[in-house]
């Protein structure tokens, strides 16, 4: 069946109130009609079969059993590359298994996003999270800069990706790494990033990591970054 990500605030006991644009995806691509049932999920496990009501814009829900995630917890924060490139990142890690993006500006960033990018980057992970039915939604946070992200409390599992220099593995970090912590990973910028960044990373206490002998796009490094990751920490759980 169809999946469809859904809002709390739009269910009423076992009723869901169908948005605008959902009902025309429904009713005029899908052509839907009353009594055809499709898959809800509200992006934090949970999940109904509902079926279209007579009534336009209505569903009634049966709830199903919550799905765990199945995946180690990963945040990536990836320093945003040029152009309409982080649209790609967006849907192609939500489809990975990323539990988390925060998009980084960083000494050598292109791309100065807009204020509706942020609404642009959750619809195209609702609809990757629809398309490769993960039980999930993936967390996406506002922008910030490089200083602001290291000014935050994050986890003590952390690690940043470096290009060059003899950096242990990223594969064989996670895998002596512990599977049920929360495991942030940073990626840079077109350019690689600035020395004093690099600096600032390690009095944070972030460990470098390679990605591989080659050096990889902004676009390219998340994507392998979190395939590594959660192959690593995977065999652990």
């Amino acid at each position: 069946m169809q999946r469809l990500i859904i809002q709390p605030d739009q269910i009423q006991g076992s009723h869901l109130s169908l948005a605008t644009d959902q009902q025309h995806y429904l009713y005029r691509v899908l052509r839907l009609v009353a009594g055809d049932r499709f898959m809800v999920l509200d992006g934090q496990g949970q999940q109904w079969v509902a079926t279209l009501e007579e009534r336009l814009g209505l569903a009634h829900l049966e709830p199903l059993d919550a799905v765990p995630t199945g995946l180690p917890k990963v945040t990536l924060a990836i320093a945003l590359p040029k152009g309409s490139g982080f649209d790609d990142v967006v849907r192609q890690t939500t489809e990975i298994g990323v539990s988390g993006l925060q998009p980084l500006i960083t000494q050598r960033t292109l791309h100065q996003p807009k204020d509706k990018k942020l609404e642009r980057w959750q619809r195209i992970a609702a609809e990757a999270t629809e398309q490769c039915e993960r039980p999930q939604l993936p967390l996406l946070a506002q922008p910030m800069t490089w200083a602001d992200y290291l000014r935050q409390d994050l986890p003590p599992q952390r690690w940043i990706c470096l290009a060059r220099g003899d950096s242990p593995s990223l594969l064989s970090v996670a895998q002596s790494a512990d599977p049920q912590q929360h495991t942030v990973i940073v990626t840079g910028p077109e350019g690689g990033w600035a020395k004093a960044e690099i600096e600032s990373a390690l009095a944070a206490n972030f460990q470098p990591v390679s990605l591989g002998p080659t050096v990889l796009r902004a676009v390219t490094a998340p994507l392998v970054a979190l395939t590594l990751a959660l192959a690593g920490l995977s065999r652990q759980s």
